[in-house]
């Protein structure tokens, strides 16, 4: 398991990305989350981190009728999430590297 303070800045990043691709509501990018290896992130998780990248306006939110209950908010990137995306994946690049360096990943 990835300490937690480590995972929600790699979070933000991974949830912007998911974002970036389609209009979608929370419990979406859970699963999608969940889809490629995020198995223990709880919507718990998830939700204040999109209340974070909404204040932050990387990310706009509006309020759809759903066929299955009640409203659902979709969110939607903004060209300054898409700026952000571009900065969390250079920098997520040369971590990896310098982290694969240190530990001779490949070797």
């Amino acid at each position: 398991m990835i300490p937690s303070q480590m995972l929600k800045g790699i979070l933000e990043g991974c949830i912007l990305k998911i974002i970036s691709s389609k209009e979608i509501y929370g419990y979406e990018i859970s699963q999608q989350l969940q889809k490629y290896g995020f198995s223990d992130i709880s919507e718990g998780t998830i939700y204040p981190l999109l209340l974070r990248l909404e204040k932050n306006n990387l990310i706009t939110a509006k309020y759809r009728e759903s066929a299955l209950g009640p409203k659902r908010k979709y969110f939607s990137i903004t060209p300054a999430g898409e700026k952000e995306l571009e900065a969390f994946v250079n920098n997520w690049q040369e971590l990896n590297h310098a982290v694969n360096q240190l530990f001779h990943v490949g070797e």
